[in-house]
C-alpha cells in the first residue's frame, strides 16, 4: 500500500539542571524551530513532564502537524536508554527513578526514547562533529556533571545495565571532596562545574597574592576564565589543576580503550586553552607509553546549545515508530 504520510522531522530535546531545550530537527540535523524553559521552574517531575509535552506539542502543530513528526529524542543526565528512565540524577531536581519516556510518550502519542547526555553528546560529535567518521571515539562532556561515552568498532558502549560511562565517579582522591552522588573524591568534585568553583576557592586561600578573582561577585567558571584571559594567575592555577585532573582520568580511560580520538565538549570547555592545554600535558605525562602522541584531545566543533538537541534527534531516527494517530 502506498504511503503518502511522510515523517520527515523529530523533536530532540535537551535536559539539563539549568535550561530545557527542544528543537525541530530534520533527517540532515538542520533545526527549524527551538525554544526553551527554566527546568527547575518544575520540581515535581509529573509537572514537568505535562509542561514539556504540552511545549512539544504546540511547537509540532506549529511546524507540521504531529503526523509529520516520527518521534521524540531526549537527552538528559542520568537517563538510562534501556529503562526509559532518570535514574538518581545528583544535578537534577527529581530523585530516584523517573520514567521520563513514558511519561512523555502517554502524552504525545509518539515514540519518545531517552538517553544519558554524555552518550548523546558523543552521538552528536560522531554523526554530525569532529567524532564523524571515527570507529573508536571517546567523548566526555563536561558541566554540571562529568560524563562520558565510547564507540568501539562503530558501537556504542552502554553496558550491561545502561549505566556505562560514568567517568565522573572514578575515585580521583581518596577520602577528597564530597560528591554530589554521595561519594567522596569522584573526579567529578574536581573537574565540573562545582568542582571548579571550589578549587578557585582553595587557590585564593592558599595565597594572599592579587587576584581578580577576589573582586568576583560571583565565582563561575565562565567569570574565572575572563580573569584568565586578562592574565590573572591564581584564575590560570585554578584551570591548571582542573585540567591536570582532567588529563590524569583520561590517561587512565584512553588506556585501557585505546580511542582514535577524545572530543571534549560540554559548558566547561569553553575555558578552550586554559583547560586543555593543561589536559594535555597531563594526559601525555599518565597514558601508556605505546599510546603517547597518538590520541588527539580536541574541543567540540558543535555549538553548546544544538549539540544535545542534534544528538537527542540522532536517538530519535532509530527508535521504531509508534503513534496513536496512524
Amino acid at each position: 500500500m502506498l504511503n503518502n504520510n511522510i515523517k520527515s522531522k523529530v523533536i530532540g530535546v535537551d535536559i539539563s539542571s539549568e535550561r530545557t531545550r527542544y528543537a525541530v530537527v530534520d533527517v540532515r540535523g538542520n533545526i527549524y524551530d527551538s525554544d526553551s524553559f527554566n527546568t527547575n521552574d518544575y520540581p515535581d517531575a509529573h509537572t514537568f513532564s505535562a509542561v514539556l509535552s504540552e511545549k512539544i506539542m504546540q511547537m509540532m502543530e506549529k511546524n507540521g502537524g504531529i503526523e509529520t513528526f516520527h518521534g521524540v529524542g531526549v537527552s538528559t543526565p542520568s537517563g538510562n536508554h534501556l529503562t526509559g528512565c532518570i535514574e538518581n540524577a545528583p544535578n537534577l531536581p527529581w530523585k530516584g527513578h523517573v520514567p521520563m519516556a513514558a511519561l512523555l510518550r502517554d502524552r504525545l502519542g509518539v515514540a519518545v526514547t531517552i538517553g544519558n547526555d554524555a552518550h548523546i553528546a558523543a552521538l552528536s560529535e560522531r554523526v554530525y562533529g569532529n567524532g564523524r567518521g571515527k570507529r573508536n571515539l571517546l567523548c566526555i562532556k563536561i558541566g554540571s556533571g562529568l560524563g562520558s561515552c565510547f564507540f568501539s568498532n562503530g558501537r556504542e558502549h552502554v553496558g550491561s545495565r545502561g549505566f556505562a560511562g560514568e567517568f565522573g565517579h572514578i575515585c580521583y582522591q581518596e577520602n577528597g571532596r564530597l560528591c554530589g552522588c554521595g561519594s567522596r573524591g569522584c573526579l567529578e568534585a574536581y573537574v565540573a562545574h562545582k568542582g571548579i568553583i571550589k578549587t578557585a576557592e582553595e587557590v585564593l586561600a592558599e595565597s594572599s597574592e592579587p587576584s581578580l578573582m577576589r573582586s568576583l561577585n560571583e565565582l563561575t567558571p565562565v567569570t574565572i576564565c575572563e580573569c584568565c584571559n586578562k592574565g590573572d594567575k591564581l584564575a590560570i592555577e585554578v584551570f591548571r589543576r582542573t585540567g591536570h585532573a582532567l588529563g590524569y582520568g583520561l590517561a587512565i580511560y584512553a588506556t585501557i580503550i585505546d580511542p582514535e580520538v577524545i572530543v571534549l565538549t560540554g559548558g566547561i570547555t569553553n575555558a578552550g586553552k586554559w583547560l586543555l592545554e593543561p589536559t594535555n600535558e597531563a594526559f601525555e605525562a599518565h597514558v601508556f607509553g605505546n599510546l603517547k602522541g597518538k590520541v588527539k584531545i580536541m574541543l567540540s566543533s558543535i555549538k553548546d546549545e544544538e549539540r544535545d538537541v542534534l544528538g537527542a534527534s540522532a536517538l530519535a531516527w532509530h527508535e521504531p515508530e509508534y503513534s496513536l494517530f496512524k
